[in-house]
């Protein structure tokens, strides 16, 4: 559940005891929510109100993001319970998302864990990359990186592009092409994105972090390299989101909310690398993204707008938990880098709109859409195929790291 009522005044106020107590409570919620102790790991879905739907399919996204969460937020806290949450998530993707004959992960599973969906999408393979990292920063169980590096491998052989650069999007179960690329519906159907080559960047930032060695270094440096001569636009300090092999751009949008996550991810990485040259190419980029959001994308209730839609001219207001999760971290890091008073202010604005219109104070965990943008057919899920306590738990993580600054 959220803060109680006696706490409203201090929830509202943006500042290191608000963001602590909504980070206990995001892992409150999760610890009592989402195992499923019938089929093991957790629930592939839990509805509006908080309720288990026991027979969903079980998403690698959900699980790997759960892997994350319950391993960095125990690295902190030392929980026995978030330690044993952790380890309940790397087992159940080893023994169940773990594709033994090709390597890799599989997509998606039934709720009692046989395979449904055998594709794999560099994304998530990408994702288990980011998550096996941080529970071998934990545990220090050896089997966690030696998964990790295996992981990159494959990706590597396969997905990495010899001739344009960059990574192909998916492959079918033995890495071979397919034509469906798609992450989901509402993406184009094009070879290479934006939004997988973030979380690219963010796995080998993680995977370099505990593992140096010069084909790590070389992967990382890659990526970075391709945000700055490829997906980041110079002209506009907006990302472009889609392309064709050759990285001819096919972006219809703007998305304001992966903007401001690259922002600080972004730095997080030339941080990672510890190159000064690197460094001082990055800096007026990522600031400049952060500037463009703060100039361009602040909506009338002083939430971060999801997008700007190209064909109608026109900035989408509505309200995502994850683009104003980002939001507060990519405006504070923007902070920290520049002193501009400018992005630290935007942030309780934000801060005040998520405990208004995000946070659910009757069932816990956020709503997917504030709740003034939500009608009775947008009710979706707690937790879910695309919904984790990645965005919000890794926020309030690295704004408690922003605000002791």
């Amino acid at each position: 559940m959220s803060l109680a009522a006696t706490d409203e005044d201090v929830a509202m106020h943006f500042n290191l005891q608000g963001v602590d107590c909504e980070l206990s409570q995001i892992a409150k919620w999760w610890v009592e929510h989402s195992v499923d102790y019938e089929n093991g790991g957790f629930f592939g879905e839990i509805d509006f109100v908080g309720k288990a739907l026991p027979t969903a399919n079980k998403g690698i996204i959900l699980n790997s993001r759960i892997l994350w969460f319950f391993s960095e937020i125990a690295l902190r806290q030392n929980s026995p319970t978030y330690y044993s949450l952790a380890t309940r998530a790397f087992n159940y993707l080893i023994e169940h998302f773990d594709d033994t004959e090709n390597g890799g992960a599989y997509w998606e599973l039934a709720f009692d864990g046989s395979v449904v969906e055998t594709k794999k999408q560099t994304y998530a393979q990408c994702f288990c990359i980011y998550a096996l990292c941080s529970y071998f920063r934990l545990t220090g169980e050896k089997a966690a990186l030696e998964k990790a590096l295996v992981y990159f491998q494959l990706v590597e052989k396969y997905a990495r592009d010899a001739t344009c650069g960059g990574y192909i999007e998916a492959f079918s179960q033995d890495w071979n092409s397919i034509s469906d690329y798609r992450l989901s519906e509402k993406d184009l159907n094009v070879p290479k994105s934006m939004n997988t080559h973030l979380h690219v960047l963010e796995a080998y930032s993680a995977l370099y972090q505990v593992h140096k060695s010069a084909q790590t270094e070389d992967a990382l440096r890659h990526v970075i390299e391709v945000f700055q001569y490829h997906i980041v636009c110079h002209k506009t300090t907006h990302l472009k989101l889609f392309f064709d092999m050759q990285w001819r751009d096919k972006s219809q949008t703007y998305s304001y909310g992966h903007d401001i996550e690259a922002s600080w991810l972004l730095w997080e990485s030339a941080k990672i690398l510890a190159d000064k040259r690197v460094m001082s190419q990055l800096k007026p980029v990522v600031i400049g993204l952060a500037q463009a959001c703060l100039d361009e994308a602040i909506g009338e209730e002083g939430q971060l707008c999801d997008e700007f839609i190209f064909d109608e001219r026109q900035r989408k207001e509505t309200s995502y938990w994850w683009v104003q999760a980002e939001a507060l971290v990519g405006f504070m890091n923007a902070f920290t880098l520049t002193g501009n008073q400018g992005f630290k202010e935007v942030c309780q604005p934000i801060w005040s709109f998520i405990q208004r219109y995000h946070i659910d104070a009757t069932h816990g965990e956020w709503h997917w859409l504030a709740s003034h943008h939500q009608d009775s057919q947008s009710r979706i899920y707690k937790a879910g195929f695309w919904k984790a306590p990645y965005h919000n738990g890794r926020a309030m993580m690295e704004l408690q790291h922003l605000l002791e600054k």
